[in-house]
């Protein structure tokens, strides 16, 4: 079962490690990403909390995994560095209904959201989409913290 799709280009750090596990409930962290270094890959595997399993896959394969059924054992939390990769993965996913968004970097040419969260027009289009598609998106830092709907910044 997914419990949560969340957008955050830190991807595995303290803030998840502690808050949003314990907030979501999961055993199962799926990190899903087509470019993620090797560097962030290790940190990544030490700083997963005890207890809870870590996998790193690319976007196709944690597509597969998901569709499969291979996660379905799992109370899965899944991350993504990017508005991109979790809108390929909730276009191919039937089971995710819903994308939390959290900090993304900001480049030149992004439109800031909220002070945290940026994206390129394409995203913004992206997300526009799944919204018009019956999707549910929230911008939200810490779980303790008010969930924004997306629809209330665009």
């Amino acid at each position: 079962m997914i419990k949560l799709l969340r957008v955050d280009s830190r991807l595995l750090h303290g803030q998840i490690a502690v808050s949003w596990v314990n907030y979501v409930g999961t055993d199962c962290i799926l990190v899903a990403g087509d470019n993620i270094d090797p560097m962030v890959t290790t940190t990544m595997k030490l700083s997963k909390p005890a207890g809870v399993k870590l996998v790193i896959k690319t976007i196709n394969d944690s597509i597969a995994a998901i569709n499969e059924g291979k996660t379905d054992p799992y109370r899965l939390f899944i991350l993504v560095e990017n508005v991109t990769d979790a809108y390929r993965l909730a276009k191919a996913c039937p089971a995710i209904k819903s994308i939390n968004v959290g900090r993304t970097k900001k480049y030149d040419g992004m439109e800031s959201l909220n002070n945290e969260t940026h994206v390129t027009f394409e995203q913004k289009k992206m997300l526009k989409e799944l919204l018009e598609s019956g999707y549910n998106i929230v911008l939200q830092m810490i779980p303790t913290s008010k969930a924004i709907p997306l629809k209330q910044v665009l």
